[in-house]
């Protein structure tokens, strides 16, 4: 109870930081503004990684926005209705435009088990919670860096039974060739448990896992009406695997 009290003072601790912080960067008094959507995909890959066996997969999600700071909830459900599941939940507060600080709660559900959501001891919880700093590029330069590290939950484990910190680094270039969006990016899972365990990308060593590009277009349906649409080419040069993916927001 007591890793789980200290759990929780650390994440109210950043959501007050994050929720002092914009209010002391915006001028202006916002209002809330409340967003959802869902994206249908042809299957679920994650920073190379297939989840959620070659199934399409709904994802869902809902964000409540004031000004830099967002609160949102994300989920990912495969049609094949296998027990790989997500429901995520996250806080992230953008700064001048230039870099944007998230946390997230992944957990991954094993519907056809019974499983408890509130489970947080560090042993035995399913959640990992991740911290990420962003640099979002300028309209000039759009080139954009991100660090993610898992901080406590569901890692890889050393032998010792201490989590590893799992760390993941992506480099990405966006543009836009003529009306459709592009998108180049290349990840690498940096750390591993060491003694040849695998890491939580599965990798044993650093490595490139997702190289690839995405693009982006609106599809004009009727005069009132588009339908977005993507379309994405993934290799994971790690794991020696490519994937081709393509998905619709509603």
């Amino acid at each position: 109870m007591k890793q789980n009290g200290t759990l929780f003072k650390v994440l109210a601790g950043f959501i007050i930081f994050i929720t002092i912080s914009a209010n002391a960067f915006t001028q202006e008094k916002p209002k809330w503004d409340l967003t959802l959507n869902t994206d249908i995909y042809s299957r679920y890959v994650w920073r190379g990684l297939l989840l959620g066996g070659s199934a399409p997969s709904i994802q869902p999600k809902v964000e409540l926005k004031k000004g830099n700071f967002t609160l949102g909830a994300w989920g990912a459900f495969s049609m094949s209705g296998q027990s790989n599941q997500e429901v995520d939940l996250y806080a992230s507060y953008t700064l001048n435009s230039l870099f944007t600080f998230t946390l997230t709660d992944y957990f991954f559900p094993n519907e056809a088990a019974s499983y408890d959501y509130f489970n947080y001891d560090k042993d035995k919880t399913t959640h990992v919670f991740e911290a990420m700093v962003k640099y979002n590029g300028t309209e000039k330069l759009p080139l954009s860096f991100m660090i993610a590290t898992n901080v406590y939950g569901n890692d890889a484990r050393k032998t010792n039974g201490n989590i590893t910190y799992s760390t993941y680094a992506e480099l990405a270039y966006t543009t836009k060739i003529k009306e459709t969006g592009f998108n180049a990016f290349i990840g690498s899972a940096i750390n591993t448990p060491g003694d040849d365990l695998p890491g939580f990308y599965g990798n044993t060593k650093t490595g490139i896992i997702n190289l690839g590009c995405t693009a982006t277009k609106s599809i004009e349906v009727t005069d009132k009406f588009s339908l977005p649409m993507n379309s994405s080419v993934i290799i994971n040069p790690y794991d020696r695997k490519i994937f081709f993916v393509v998905g619709f927001t509603f």
